[in-house]
């Protein structure tokens, strides 16, 4: 049981395993983020069409009206099929992806500008790495043609 214990807790604190615990942390917060834009900012934009009060409760089948007392109290609750809510859901997640599509797409071209010019080349003779502004190679001193 203590070696299990060890090599799990070499498994946990390894940088991928903490990485990765990192960016759901931060994918929650934003998931919450975009679901609050969608929620306050689109919706109500999404309302202002006539006829649609809100997006979640005017697109939707009512399979059982809720009951009421005579006080005017819920006894049983609406029974509905809510589309609306489904749709803004679909909006939440279409307005995500994008949002992780750009930033992907940021990240791979930062990491293509970081690739550096080649400093090297390979001699055609015996194949060894010399500096790119050789014309004579170092290892077997063969004349290098310039490219």
């Amino acid at each position: 049981m203590k070696k299990f214990m060890q090599e799990f807790k070499e498994f946990a604190v390894k940088g991928n395993m903490v990485h990765m615990a990192i960016g759901v942390i931060i994918g929650g917060a934003f998931t919450a983020l975009v679901t609050a834009f969608t929620g306050n900012i689109v919706n109500p934009l999404l309302a202002l069409i006539p006829g649609v009060n809100s997006l979640e409760e005017s697109l939707k089948i009512v399979l059982k009206q809720a009951e009421l007392s005579p006080a005017g109290e819920v006894i049983a609750e609406e029974v509905a099929i809510k589309f609306g809510a489904f749709i803004a859901a679909i909006i939440t997640f279409l307005i995500l992806a994008l949002i992780v599509f750009m930033i992907v797409k940021g990240i791979n071209k930062m990491q293509k500008e970081e690739e550096a010019a080649p400093t090297t080349k390979t001699c055609p003779f015996c194949k060894s790495e010399i500096p790119l502004d050789a014309v004579r190679c170092p290892h077997c001193t063969s004349d290098v043609p310039t490219e």
